[in-house]
């Protein structure tokens, strides 16, 4: 359908839409008034409360009575402290997933890896890595290590189709998981495939994870800065925290 034989109210919210997308207006920014869009689109009133009413419900703009139209965060959010399948939590902002696998081979796990997944040096691990999108645009680089004798059908699955984390999930459920989380500058093929700015951060979560009672799977999964947050709410003695010498042997790994 072409832009002019869209309704009037489509074309108005397209046109809101593209100046969000543009930066033109950004996250906390007012909209015009309906009396404002009724007289610059040259539409009716009913029309552009109908664009405004339509782009409240999908989450693009928050109307507030007596304040007026204010532009929403549409960051992606993961809560900190859950483990959570990337293309769930996509799926759950009425996004679409997609993924592009940059590697998946085998190789011998050494040092502090093979300490992490409590497996002898040399034993098998398969090695993931891909690049994750959320609406065409990249959100994620996961790069996961997964003991070979846990998930030995491994690398014959098609993960541009189903996530590492659906794919070990659906193996045996998870048990227990230690995260670590914080900001640091990406490598330069890294901040290639997250098509981010020179010198933005991005946000780093290291993810240990167990099934069947021992460490099973170790992913470095990296996020824009910009395009990403962690947020949290948990009660005190709710659960127990990751011990500190855990939290120091997964930054080793990152090294």
């Amino acid at each position: 359908m072409s832009a002019t034989s869209k309704p009037r109210y489509q074309q108005l919210k397209d046109r809101i839409i593209g100046q969000i997308s543009d930066g033109e207006l950004r996250p906390g920014d007012r909209v015009s008034s309906e009396n404002q869009l009724a007289h610059s689109s040259k539409v009716s009133r009913m029309t552009a409360n109908r664009a405004l009413r339509e782009l409240t419900d999908e989450g693009y703009v928050e109307r507030i009575a007596g304040r007026g139209t204010f532009v929403l965060d549409r960051r992606a959010s993961s809560h900190v402290r859950d483990v959570q399948n990337i293309a769930d939590e996509i799926a759950r902002r009425g996004h679409q997933h997609s993924c592009r696998v940059l590697r998946a081979t085998r190789r011998r796990a050494r040092g502090e890896l093979a300490s992490a997944l409590d497996t002898p040096p040399g034993a098998s691990i398969y090695h993931l890595q891909l690049v994750h999108f959320e609406n065409s645009v990249p959100i994620q680089v996961e790069d996961r290590d997964v003991v070979a004798s846990f998930a030995p059908a491994c690398l014959e699955q098609d993960f541009s189709r189903i996530t590492p984390s659906a794919y070990l999930t659906s193996i045996c459920p998870l048990q227990e998981a230690e995260q670590v989380v914080r900001a640091e500058l990406p490598r330069p093929e890294v901040r290639d495939w997250l098509q981010m700015k020179s010198q933005e951060p991005v946000l780093v979560v290291l993810r240990r994870t167990w099934a069947r009672g021992r460490p099973v799977s170790f992913a470095r999964l990296q996020h824009p800065g910009s395009r990403y947050e962690l947020s949290g709410h948990y009660r005190p003695n709710e659960s127990e925290f990751a011990q500190a010498t855990d939290v120091v042997q997964l930054e080793a790994l990152s090294k």
